[in-house]
């Protein structure tokens, strides 16, 4: 939305007391959900897509195989995400560990890609303009870059692209802003109550920056 400079009006859903009213609209419970009139859309992808096919300016490649290059990629976070996770939601040093020397496979398919499939400098996944794909990655991009701020593992160290795309995407104003003002203390709530390792490593100080 953001990106497209529309008019919009957001509710945060506190996904650990999730009201009814939003329990009735969202089959799967998640978020997001879009209304548009009386039609409700749900799942990330869907209302990207339409999004994307009804405002301005498009943000997927004009070219159709340049189009379903980026489609094949963004069914690609999942696996990506899920190894990011598999560091820093991790119960202890050792699953962290463990979980950081698996993850570069899933990364470097990554880097390969961007590699192949720019051509140019970037920063962003098809090069200097924002596009869908970028915005499918940045959550997780950016979670993993705040766990690791404690971590302090360097695992995209070793990929420069992909390294450079996280950087320049946490940069990006319209990425920033999508995350409700108080996602930091939410987030470090979480991995407190679940008491993930990265937790034993986040002072008080990050803490009350964040509130």
């Amino acid at each position: 939305m953001r990106a497209k400079d529309v008019e919009f009006e957001v509710t945060f859903i506190n996904l650990r007391d999730k009201p009814d009213w939003f329990l009735k609209i969202s089959p799967h419970g998640k978020v997001p959900v879009l209304k548009v009139d009386d039609e409700i859309l749900f799942e990330s992808n869907a209302i990207a897509e339409f999004l994307d096919e009804t405002v301005p300016p498009r943000l997927h490649p004009e070219d159709p195989l340049h189009r379903a290059r980026n489609r094949a990629w963004t069914d690609y976070v999942p696996t990506f995400s899920s190894a990011l996770s598999g560091v820093y939601y991790t119960k202890t040093r050792e699953d962290m560990e463990d979980g950081l020397a698996k993850a570069p496979k899933a990364i470097e398919r990554l880097e390969e890609a961007i590699a192949r499939g720019r051509g140019n400098d970037g920063p962003y996944f098809n090069g200097p303009k924002l596009s869908l794909v970028d915005a499918a990655y940045a959550p997780f991009l950016q979670r993993f870059l705040v766990a690791d701020g404690f971590l302090k593992t360097g695992l995209l160290d070793g990929f420069p692209l992909v390294k450079a795309w996280a950087d320049a995407l946490m940069a990006n104003e319209t990425v920033s802003g999508a995350v409700a003002p108080q996602f930091l203390q939410e987030f470090y709530g979480n991995l407190k109550r679940r008491e993930f390792y990265v937790a034993t490593l986040i002072d008080d100080a990050a803490v009350q920056a964040a509130e």
